[in-house]
């Protein structure tokens, strides 16, 4: 069964789509906790960061790489947060690993 976000990437759910390379796609969310608020997909479906392996090492650096890249198109030049949940109790909603970018207001600590 294919989750949210494999719907997204094979086109098959509409999104608004603010970047995309062979690697992720990054999608505005729809239910942004800030005035900015994206998220950074990889097209490999690993359910979650607990389950990332050291061969994705590599997709992992290109996620940060790309939602900081996101964050300077989008003007966040005086911060931005990312974040990654990880299970329930983390707060993950979909079993898919995903990097939220938020900015656009003074972030406050500690979260949650």
């Amino acid at each position: 069964m294919s989750t949210l976000f494999e719907k997204i990437i094979n086109r098959e759910i509409p999104a608004e789509s603010l970047y995309e390379d062979e690697s992720c796609i990054v999608i505005k969310d729809v239910s942004p906790q800030a005035p900015f608020h994206a998220l950074v997909i990889p097209k490999k479906p690993i359910p979650r960061i607990q389950k990332a392996a050291n061969e994705d090492q590599p997709l992992l650096g290109h996620l940060l790489l790309t939602a900081a890249q996101v964050a300077e198109q989008e003007g966040l030049g005086e911060g931005f947060r990312i974040v990654i949940n990880n299970g329930k109790e983390g707060g993950e909603s979909v079993p898919h690993l995903h990097v939220h970018l938020l900015g656009g207001r003074q972030m406050n600590w500690p979260p949650g």
